[in-house]
């Protein structure tokens, strides 16, 4: 499949799915406690990337408001929208992140929450490699998915079919090391969204940084 046909798709889906995806995901307990683990590591003002940043809550929104320049980029119109309105001290844009020019050493942080799992694995291989040369020495990376050995399979997501594709968390450790990334930790949880009909499912938070120069 083509990238721009994923990019569509994941975009069709998020723009049915808008602030219900947020009401979903907003008690997740791990998400809040990852981005306080980042703000203890950010300087003042630091520029952080949000890849796939939804409605802008509560990553962009938790950022912006401790005095951070956050540039939020997703596929959805919708939420690129949302997130305009709800989180106005952030910049966002609507784009396909494989094609927005990463300058390297270019970011502070970068945070990439569950949206990695509409892409295939080459493609999550490579864009992972692209963030990790976007962070300055000495940056972070926050990752989110959900960790399973699976590759482009249908599953019903918030009742939108969706097609998915992931890695255990084994490999996935093993991906982000060969990036030149060293994960300083790693979080497991099960979460359930506040959807009808959700189940629980597994959420892996993988604290990364980049190594600092000598």
């Amino acid at each position: 499949m083509a990238d721009g046909d994923q990019g569509q798709r994941a975009a069709a889906v998020f723009d049915v799915l808008g602030p219900v995806y947020e009401k979903a995901f907003a008690h997740s307990e791990a998400h809040l406690a990852s981005l306080e683990w980042l703000l203890g590591r950010l300087a003042p003002g630091s520029r952080v990337l949000d890849v796939g940043s939804g409605t802008g809550r509560p990553t962009a929104s938790t950022l912006a408001a401790a005095g951070h320049d956050v540039l939020g980029i997703d596929v959805s119109s919708v939420m690129v929208e949302l997130a305009t309105r709800q989180v106005p001290d952030a910049t966002f844009r609507r784009a396909d992140i494989a094609e927005v020019p990463l300058g390297d050493g270019s970011f502070d942080a970068v945070c990439v929450y569950f949206s990695l799992l509409q892409m295939s694995r080459e493609q999550q291989s490579g864009l992972i490699r692209r963030l990790a040369r976007c962070l300055r020495p000495g940056g972070s990376l926050l990752l989110a998915t959900v960790p399973a050995d699976v590759e482009d399979v249908e599953v019903v997501f918030m009742g939108q079919p969706v097609r998915a594709t992931s890695f255990a968390t084994e490999d996935l450790v093993s991906l982000v090391n060969r990036a030149g990334l060293e994960v300083e930790s790693e979080h497991h949880t099960m979460f359930t969204p506040a959807h009808p009909g959700a189940v629980a499912e597994p959420h892996v938070f993988l604290y990364c940084r980049q190594e600092p120069t000598a």
